[in-house]
């Protein structure tokens, strides 16, 4: 299946049914008085996140969703029916926006969990309702409102835990594959990976983390040269970036340390938020230099970057450092996640608190 990570549609939600004017009409009931009953609401439109999907491939095929209409009222102030509701699956990490003025309607991260986008009309009034002491046989009553239509920007980010930077052919999806079950394309020539490739990292039972690979960056990457670029999206909802730098590249005139720069610098020309959060420096492809090179290669580089964070030194093609790496991950998101967890805790408990004050 294709990957595609935006789409644009079209949701209509369904118009209220009409109430009606209708009178009691039975033998022996003389002057029965108004029965008309209102009109049935309109279908309103839900997306619902689903971890079935990972492409808006369908939104290609299918760009209209119409929710059904209320139906029209009905004699002896019998209601019409509801229109049905449509439920539209969604991969999880979706933000939706109105393609008119780019306002949020949802960002789609519970699976299982109906959000509206649109909402049916409003059912109109029998001649029923109408009735009162001065107006006995009231010969009115109201149509149903039009329910809402939008034209929707959907865009997907994946969602995962660390996000894997870096030149082409760095060696990000050989890591990938050597740490999860994904498996993504492997060649020795520059952009063989063409989307984003998802992998789980199981560390110990109940202990894993989710990784994304994405197409390797070159310098113009943020005026649009390459593909990386229109992919860097799905790194915005990561915990943390390990950015892999070949230290054995095969063109010796290329310099590691300059090639990384230019790639933080294109990161930071397209987020700077992005450019900000924390970031690793996994130094890969030791497998081919001679023992004695590894660590003075591996100090250029560092130097080169004028780095002061955590380092790893791996191979990982033979896995070499990856377990270490690995596990040090996983202690980072365990302890990101106790502490948006606490911090979520503490401000519902502050909105309980003025809650109570303000009563």
């Amino acid at each position: 299946m294709k990957f595609i990570d935006e789409a644009i549609i079209q949701v209509r939600a369904g118009k209220g049914g009409n109430g009606i004017v209708s009178f009691r009409r039975e033998k022996y009931i003389p002057m029965g008085g108004p029965d008309g009953g209102d009109g049935g609401d309109g279908g309103s439109v839900y997306v619902v996140g689903s971890g079935d999907l990972n492409t808006l491939s369908d939104f290609r095929n299918q760009r209209k969703y119409v929710a059904d209409n209320g139906r029209t009222g009905q004699s002896r102030t019998k209601t019409g029916r509801k229109g049905e509701d449509i439920f539209i699956p969604m991969p999880l990490g979706t933000t939706i926006r109105t393609l008119e003025n780019d306002e949020l309607i949802a960002d789609v991260t519970v699976a299982g969990e109906p959000i509206l986008v649109a909402r049916g009309g409003f059912h109109g009034l029998g001649n029923t309702r109408y009735k009162s002491s001065t107006n006995r046989a009231p010969r009115q009553c109201s149509p149903g409102s039009e329910g809402e239509l939008f034209d929707l920007r959907l865009e997907m980010k994946v969602i995962a835990d660390v996000g894997l930077l870096g030149m082409p052919n760095a060696g990000k999806s050989t890591f990938i594959r050597s740490v999860s079950a994904a498996r993504p394309k492997v060649a020795d020539y520059p952009f063989t990976t063409l989307h984003p490739n998802l992998g789980v990292v199981s560390v110990a039972p109940h202990r894993s983390f989710v990784i994304a690979d994405i197409p390797g960056l070159i310098e113009g990457a943020s005026e649009g040269v390459g593909l990386g670029i229109r992919f860097l999206k799905h790194l915005q909802r990561t915990r943390l970036l390990l950015h892999i730098i070949d230290v054995a590249p095969l063109d010796e005139n290329h310099d590691p340390a300059q090639d990384a720069i230019k790639i933080l610098q294109e990161l930071k020309n397209y987020d700077d938020s992005l450019f900000q959060k924390p970031r690793w420096l996994v130094l890969n492809k030791l497998d081919l230099l001679p023992e004695a090179e590894q660590q003075q290669r591996c100090q250029q580089v560092i130097d080169g970057l004028g780095w002061e964070g955590p380092v790893y030194q791996i191979s990982a093609i033979n896995k070499a450092g990856v377990e270490q790496l690995c596990y040090d991950i996983m202690v980072l998101v365990e302890a990101t996640a106790a502490a948006a967890a606490d911090a979520e805790d503490t401000e519902n408990l502050s909105a309980e608190r003025d809650s109570d004050e303000s009563n």
